[in-house]
């Protein structure tokens, strides 16, 4: 296993939650952090906590290519080059496909899908001069999809298959491609989920065996560290994840969709409901951030 002492890892997502853990985690082992996030607060705090020797901060969008452009020259600046990448940041939206609010759909596919695009391409001349390593963070959604999710499903599906055709493009310039894929991890998105929705809460309950069991911040992280330093192709939090990956075609079958599918009607109008009682289709965070950043492109 490689040491990530002296390394310079760029993490979007970073201010709260696996973002901003992993890079507390790497900190400690020595890495050099460029650390990006909507959220300027929490993102500054962080900054401060780790110092200017250890982390450089930039508040921007994911979807903005230029703003990761000049988030990555400042890493470089700073720190001479990018080794990783770990492409965190994502959101989720709530409610059925005739029932979510489209403009937040396409918000969470600009940020999961593009917003990863975004985050590659703009490190990636310092990566490949670099040798380095790219860690896609995708999920266990991309195996088994769950309704009331489409957005998500789709989106993390879409940058599993990303992270693959990137791994062959990069193979022979010497840069390995990662994939994570986690189950319910308790983060802030999943905090939010079951703080908007009983039926989200529900659903996570229905599931059968680990699938209903949420995991530790702490230890989806030492997943993350230890894909990072062995230049894993994949990373799966808890590790059963992995089996899924394997059999993730049985989870589209009547058989894998049985007991998902005795749920659905009720839960799913359930979810509705709640979400149109919100006003939004996605967590009263995920809404300010939207806002604040309207505001400053406006």
């Amino acid at each position: 296993m490689s040491s990530v002492n002296g390394k310079v890892v760029l993490i979007t997502g970073a201010a709260r939650g696996i973002g901003a853990e992993t890079a507390r985690a790497l900190a400690r082992k020595g890495a050099k952090l460029v650390l990006t996030d909507l959220d300027a607060e929490p993102l500054a705090a962080l900054g401060a906590e780790l110092g200017d020797g250890v982390a450089v901060t930039a508040v921007c969008d994911v979807c903005d290519l230029p703003s990761m452009e000049a988030a990555v020259a400042a890493g470089i600046e700073r720190f001479g080059g990018i080794d990783v990448v770990l492409a965190n940041a994502g959101i989720a939206s709530y409610g059925s496909v005739m029932a979510v609010d489209p403009a937040t759909f396409k918000r969470v596919i600009d940020i999961n899908i593009t917003g990863v695009f975004h985050t590659v391409r703009a490190a990636l001349p310092s990566v490949v001069e670099r040798r380095g390593y790219v860690l896609v963070v995708s999920s266990l959604a991309a195996y088994a999809p769950a309704p009331g999710l489409a957005a998500y499903n789709a989106s993390k599906a879409g940058v599993e298959h990303f992270a693959n055709a990137l791994r062959l493009e990069l193979a022979h310039r010497g840069v390995v491609v990662g994939s994570a894929h986690m189950s319910w991890i308790d983060t802030p998105l999943v905090q939010d989920a079951k703080k908007d929705l009983t039926a989200f809460d529900k659903m996570v309950a229905s599931l059968p065996g680990p699938l209903s069991r949420t995991t530790s911040v702490d230890r989806c992280v030492e997943a993350f560290v230890a894909g990072i330093e062995g230049r894993k192709r994949r990373v799966n939090v808890p590790g059963w994840v992995g089996v899924m990956g394997w059999i993730k075609r049985l989870a589209t079958t009547p058989v894998g969709e049985r007991e998902t599918l005795k749920q659905v009607p009720t839960l799913l109008p359930l979810m509705d409901q709640e979400v149109a009682a919100l006003g939004r289709s996605t967590s009263a965070r995920n809404t300010a951030m939207d806002q604040t950043e309207a505001a400053v492109r406006s």
